[in-house]
């Protein structure tokens, strides 16, 4: 052991001198400061150019968290569009209990009236209001000598042939723009022309208003051909080749039919479980007694 700790006189000088070298350094560590009081101020320029920029940032992420408005047409208001848009519960149902009675909103003042929205709401949301151009670009209708708002109503051979009328003779009723004359006539060329005017609801976007209109001045004169069937004698494949009925609704007329032991009458259709209520006129015009 003794062998490890024998130094010549340079290695004791050595050990003595890193020694003392060791104790110096941590006697400045810790009793000698060596840290600045002067702390650089930014100017005030430089802190209007950092507070602006920050601003801007925050703008910037206010109206990314802010929901976009497009144009829209206020009739068709979800509840949820409703809610974003500001509106509250009850100004949300005042506005589909006037829809459900077939009623139309044409303009902002038909909109505050009905919902009784704020005008300050009103004029935040009104900018975004988007109503069929029928409705904000109305054309004037054509009267002649021969025809004026008290004349009689026009006698079927008056009236135009619903089937052979061209876009620009549809689109002098008033309502009936370029895409719904274009709806009219592409529904007729896909089903080879109407078998009666019962089946202008089924052309999407005609309101129950334009199609009065339009049947004041069109009816149809030649009709396309359908396979008509007995009511009380019809097979169920027979049945399901008529429009709006399918095989589910066919059992329930043939179980219908059965218990009755025969329609009297087609009205009877409507006391059928789950028959389309709405469809009737247009299913008649396939069937007899």
């Amino acid at each position: 052991m003794k062998s490890h700790f024998k130094f010549s006189k340079q290695k004791r000088s050595g050990i003595f001198l890193l020694v003392l070298l060791i104790v110096i350094v941590q006697c400045l560590y810790f009793f000698v400061d060596f840290s600045s009081d002067e702390i650089s101020q930014p100017s005030k320029d430089e802190l209007k150019l950092y507070r602006a920029e920050v601003d801007s940032l925050r703008k910037i992420a206010l109206q990314n968290k802010t929901p976009k408005i497009y144009p829209f047409n206020p009739n068709y208001i979800t509840d949820y569009k409703g809610y974003t848009l500001g509106m509250s519960n009850q100004e949300i149902d005042r506005l589909h209990q006037f829809r459900k009675q077939n009623k139309w909103v044409n303009s902002a003042k038909d909109f505050q009236n009905v919902t009784k929205v704020s005008d300050s709401l009103l004029t935040k949301i009104s900018p975004y209001f988007k109503f069929p151009d029928w409705v904000t670009n109305p054309k004037p209708r054509a009267y002649n000598n021969s025809y004026s708002s008290s004349s009689k109503p026009k006698t079927n051979a008056q009236k135009q042939d619903l089937n052979t009328a061209t876009a620009s003779q549809l689109q002098k009723v008033y309502g009936v723009g370029e895409k719904l004359s274009e709806r009219i006539i592409n529904y007729r060329n896909k089903y080879g022309g109407f078998v009666s005017e019962v089946e202008l609801p089924e052309v999407w976007g005609l309101s129950p208003e334009v199609i009065e209109r339009i049947v004041e001045d069109f009816v149809v004169k030649t009709p396309r051909h359908i396979d008509r069937y007995n009511l009380n004698e019809a097979t169920r494949d027979q049945l399901v080749t008529i429009p709006h009925i399918d095989y589910e609704i066919a059992n329930s007329i043939i179980e219908e039919r059965t218990l009755r032991e025969g329609f009297q009458n087609i009205e009877d259709l409507t006391k059928v479980d789950g028959f389309p209520l709405k469809k009737l006129q247009i299913i008649k015009l396939y069937l007899y007694l």
